[in-house]
């Protein structure tokens, strides 16, 4: 059961990442624009400074506090939720792998580091802008995500561990299907 259990998880993490990765660095592009992108160029291009943000909370406060006149609250709440939404999938179903990936440090640093994989991915290919707040946002949205799985680790420590796998498995999928309704 636990196997099964694990090669199920890591098919919902791939499923999961696909999506993720579709929202992320693809979500304005056709295939063909897709497969035209992937060219390595790190020769500055017009605005180059000006399409990406490196410093924190810039971005956060600048859609919460200002340019209400030209910003709709649509595209505020996308950027800020959205990016929160996201990764909250990850944040639970990533601790489900092993028992060491558990902690809340773990959890973190490694949802830490996938944001920071896509941010890098929209500099370094063009497909979207840096910013390192997306970093902040998607990182709180992992640390969320990994919250009701530790509730009910500790909820269930005494249980029926193959009831808690079925439990923790349908929860997993459910989170799935929301991610992708969302973000179709």
């Amino acid at each position: 059961m636990k196997v099964a259990f694990k090669v199920i998880v890591t098919i919902l993490i791939a499923v999961y990442l696909l999506i993720l990765s579709r929202y992320i660095l693809f979500k304005y592009m056709t295939s063909a624009d897709i497969l035209n992108h992937f060219t390595l160029n790190f020769e500055p291009y017009g605005g180059f400074l000006e399409k990406h943000n490196f410093i924190p909370l810039k971005t956060i406060i600048y859609y919460l506090f200002f340019d209400w006149e030209h910003i709709n609250l649509g595209i505020r709440l996308n950027n800020l939720i959205g990016n929160i939404l996201g990764f909250i999938p990850f944040g639970f179903l990533f601790p489900l792998l092993s028992q060491r990936f558990q902690k809340l440090k773990v959890v973190v640093i490694v949802t830490f580091s996938l944001s920071l994989t896509f941010e890098l991915l929209q500099l370094i290919f063009h497909f979207g802008s840096f910013d390192v707040d997306d970093l902040i946002l998607n990182t709180i949205g992992g640390t969320l995500g990994y919250l009701p799985l530790k509730y009910l680790t500790m909820l269930f420590k005494n249980k029926n561990k193959s009831k808690v796998l079925i439990f923790k498995l349908i929860l997993s999928i459910l989170l799935i299907i929301l991610l992708g309704i969302l973000y179709m």
